[in-house]
């Protein structure tokens, strides 16, 4: 009988992790699927109503952070520490002041970004039936969810790994809404899809009284492993889809987190001398607007961030800039436009509230 070699125990548990590590790359690469693009998505609720030219309506965009982000929450991917909500109540909680805050501006139309719907992180809680239940019982709103993104499931951390994640945009219209459009943004290619996903935007068209349609944009762009070029070659994309709407005699509303710079000094403003440079927050680039569509930044009460870097606790030495807002055609009028300091009690973002009129005066 031949002796056991001690020796051999290490050698035999690296070669198993190394197996185990391989079987889950393997896994990651293998279950990565793109999204289909153009893909028609149905319209549930119960509005009918058609929006009406020269009335002033107000819209809301909200990043609600997969529920997750109380002021003293840090995030992983950011150098921080946590890689999922605290709880199910937090969540809850979460979610349910996104909506009351949402609310208050009583919006004819709220885009909602990163919002989870069965994800590891966020406790597996359906956020858009949450959004819905709250809209619906506050008014007659029509409600469109597009899958942003799906993942494998995320080894890590590996104490408590981030988990498998859904999440995607909501829109929710007390108009008629009668066709959304889910559109893939092109992304990374190679290893850095993985961390990226898919990314698109949804395209949602409601009708107006002197026959015409708004067309409503929710977009969310991509953060991480994304370089400036693949950031505009997204933008290109979206501005394209935008300017059709618009030839064709449209209104059109894109809103949503742009993750980019988007005054294009907000960073410095709020973060004098910093030396920091992140992919998600790249200064927007105005050249590449098409003619007939303008940012909307001439806030009523003075510039206020939307987005905290999450890698320490809110706070006054937290990193933050303007990554969130609108972008409207010209014959689209902004008459106010603002981004609301909420202290980031329920996400890692500000909401922004505008009011508009669709004008009468480009028939």
């Amino acid at each position: 009988m031949k002796k056991f070699k001690w020796w051999m125990i290490p050698i035999i548990a690296v070669a198993v992790l190394l197996v185990a590590a391989l079987c889950y790359v393997a896994y990651v690469f293998l279950s990565y699927s793109r999204i289909e693009d153009n893909q028609t998505i149905t319209t549930l609720g119960n509005a009918t109503d058609s929006a009406s030219v020269d009335e002033e309506y107000t819209i809301v965009s909200y990043n609600v952070g997969f529920g997750a982000y109380t002021p003293d929450f840090t995030f992983f991917m950011d150098e921080g520490t946590e890689s999922r909500a605290a709880s199910a109540d937090s969540v809850r909680e979460c979610i349910n002041g996104v909506c009351e805050t949402a609310l208050s501006f009583d919006p004819d139309i709220a885009l909602f970004q990163e919002v989870d719907t069965d994800s590891t992180r966020s406790w597996h809680i359906d956020q858009a039936v949450m959004i819905n239940d709250a809209f619906s019982a506050k008014n007659s709103y029509d409600n469109v969810f597009a899958q942003n993104y799906h993942s494998a499931y995320l080894m890590y951390p590996l104490t408590k790994p981030h988990g498998a994640s859904n999440s995607g945009l909501l829109t929710e219209s007390r108009f008629d809404v009668t066709t959304t459009l889910r559109r893939q943004l092109p992304i990374a290619d190679g290893f850095k899809k993985i961390l990226d996903l898919d990314r698109c935007y949804s395209i949602s068209h409601i009708p107006v009284d002197n026959g015409k349609e708004l067309i409503v944009i929710n977009v969310h762009l991509s953060a991480y492993g994304t370089d400036a070029a693949e950031g505009n070659a997204q933008l290109e994309m979206l501005f394209a889809d935008m300017k059709a709407a618009y030839d064709s005699g449209n209104y059109v509303i894109c809103g949503g987190d742009f993750n980019h710079d988007f005054t294009t000094t907000s960073k410095e403003y709020y973060n004098p001398g910093t030396d920091k440079t992140y992919s998600w927050c790249n200064p927007f680039p105005d050249s590449i607007i098409p003619e007939g569509f303008s940012k909307c930044t001439d806030y009523a009460d003075g510039m206020m961030h939307t987005t905290r870097y999450t890698n320490i606790p809110y706070g006054e030495d937290s990193f933050v800039v303007i990554i969130d807002g609108f972008i409207v055609s010209d014959n689209v009028e902004c008459t106010y436009i603002q981004n609301i300091d909420t202290g980031y009690k329920y996400t890692d973002h500000n909401p922004v509230v505008m009011k508009f009129r669709l004008r009468s005066d480009n028939d």
